[in-house]
C-alpha cells in the first residue's frame, strides 16, 4: 500500500508524571489519577492500578456500549422499550421504572447519566444485547479492546458483586473513550431535568455529580458510592480548549471526593496549557480517493494532535511524520488511513491515528467514465 509522508519540525514538551509524595494532592483517597484526555499525559497518579470496587462509575462503560449500539443504528433514541421485571427490581438508585412500563432510549439515557439509575441501566442492556449478561460480557470485550489491564465487569450497575473491580487508571481511560462522544456530554453535563413531565408519576433528576454546577468548565462524568467502594469521581473538565480527567475512588464521604477532585482540576489547569500539533489545528489536507464519489477527501486526525506543555518551561525540538495510505473508496468517517508519528531525539513517542473527515461511496461506471472523459479533454491523462 502506498504512503505519503509528511515531515515538519515542531516544537515539543516531555511531561513527567507527578507522584503523590511530590504533590499534596487526593491525600485522602485509596486510588487516584489525572490526564489530559487528548493525549492521555499522566499529570498525577496515585495507587493508579490497585484493583477497587468502582461501584456507579462502572456505568461509564455501560455508557460507552450504549451509545456506541446508538451511533451504529442498533438503538434509537426515540426509540420506546419495555421494561422487564429485572430492570424494574434493581436496588439503589432509581429512576423508579415499572415492570411494562415503556420509556424512550433517550428518557432512559438520561435517567443513567443524571440520576445514575440502576433500573435504567440494566432496561438499556437488556436492550442492546438481549440479556443483562450478554451485555457485561460486551462490557468486558469492550475493556479488552481498549487494553484495560485491572478491570472485570459482572454487571452493568456497579452494585458491590463478588469479582467486580477496577482502577483509577483503566477508569480514565474508560473516561478517555466515552468523552469522544459528544453526545453523552449533552447528557452528563445537565444538573438538574425531569422524566414523565407530564404525568401523575413525574420524576426531578439531579445530577449526582455536583461539580457539574459548581466547578465551572465541569460536564461530566460519573459518581459512585456503595459499601465496598465507598466514595468515588470520575470527572472532566474543558477549559482554554484542554480537557482534563480526574478520577478518586475511597473517598471517605462525598465533599471529600468532591473537594480533592477539584484541587485536582485547578492543578491541571493552572500548570499545563494544550496546543494543536498541526498549524490549523485539525486538517493535514485534501488527498485523491481513487473510484471514490468524491474525488478527493481531507485527512484529519482520528483523535486530535495536541501537544501538552507545562506553563512557563521552554520547549525542545521534535519532529512530526504524516504518513497516509493510497485512499480508495469506500471509505468511512472514522477508518484508519495512516498514522501521524511524533518524535523526539529520533524515537517515536506519540502515535496518532488518521481519518477522513466524511464517507465517500464508491463512484459508478458512468461516473467514473465521465471522469476520465473530462480528464483526456482537459488533458490530465493522455491516450
Amino acid at each position: 500500500m502506498k504512503k505519503i509522508l509528511i515531515l515538519l519540525m515542531i516544537n515539543f514538551l516531555f511531561i513527567p508524571v507527578v507522584s503523590a509524595e511530590d504533590l499534596k494532592l487526593a491525600e485522602n483517597a485509596k486510588s487516584a489519577i489525572l490526564i489530559e484526555a487528548s493525549t492521555g499525559e499522566i499529570l498525577f497518579e496515585k495507587n493508579a492500578d490497585e484493583r477497587l470496587v468502582p461501584a456507579s462509575m462502572t456505568k461509564m462503560m455501560s455508557m460507552l456500549v450504549i451509545i456506541e449500539a446508538i451511533e451504529n443504528g442498533d438503538l434509537k433514541w426515540n426509540q420506546e422499550i419495555q421494561v422487564s421485571e429485572n430492570a424494574s427490581s434493581m436496588g439503589g438508585s432509581q429512576i423508579l421504572l415499572e415492570t411494562g412500563e415503556k420509556m424512550s432510549v433517550r428518557d432512559l439515557f438520561k435517567g443513567v447519566a443524571i440520576a445514575s439509575g440502576n433500573d435504567a441501566v440494566v432496561a438499556l442492556a437488556e436492550a442492546v444485547a438481549g440479556t443483562e449478561d450478554a451485555f457485561v460480557q460486551k462490557m468486558n470485550d469492550k475493556a479488552k479492546e481498549l487494553g484495560l489491564k485491572n478491570t472485570n465487569f459482572k454487571n452493568p450497575h456497579g452494585l458491590d458483586t463478588a469479582n467486580h473491580y477496577s482502577s483509577a487508571r483503566d477508569m480514565s481511560l474508560i473516561a478517555k473513550e466515552l468523552v469522544k462522544h459528544e453526545k453523552v456530554l449533552e447528557f452528563t453535563s445537565v444538573y438538574e431535568d425531569y422524566l414523565r413531565e407530564n404525568t401523575d408519576r413525574k420524576i426531578w433528576l439531579v445530577n449526582t455529580n455536583k461539580l457539574v454546577r459548581f466547578y465551572d468548565g465541569v460536564d461530566g462524568l460519573k459518581t459512585g458510592f456503595t459499601e465496598g467502594a465507598g466514595y468515588c469521581l470520575t470527572a472532566t473538565a474543558k477549559k482554554d480548549g484542554m480537557r482534563v480527567i480526574a478520577v478518586v475512588m475511597g473517598e471517605a464521604d462525598s465533599k471529600m471526593r468532591n473537594q480533592e477532585v477539584s484541587e485536582m482540576l485547578d492543578y491541571a489547569f493552572a500548570q499545563y496549557k494544550l496546543e494543536n500539533l498541526l498549524e490549523d489545528g485539525y486538517y493535514l489536507g485534501k488527498y485523491k480517493v481513487y473510484n471514490g464519489k468524491d474525488e478527493f477527501v481531507t485527512v484529519i486526525p482520528k483523535d486530535g494532535a495536541t501537544i501538552l506543555r507545562k506553563k512557563g518551561e521552554k520547549s525542545s525540538k521534535a519532529t512530526y511524520e504524516a504518513l497516509v495510505y493510497e485512499l480508495k473508496a469506500p471509505l468511512k468517517k472514522g477508518d484508519i488511513v495512516g498514522f501521524l508519528k511524533i518524535k523526539e531525539d529520533g524515537k517515536i513517542i506519540r502515535k496518532v491515528k488518521l481519518t477522513v473527515d466524511k464517507d465517500v461511496k464508491k463512484a459508478n461506471y458512468l461516473e467514473l467514465l465521465g471522469r476520465n472523459i473530462r480528464d483526456m479533454v482537459t488533458g490530465k491523462i493522455s491516450i
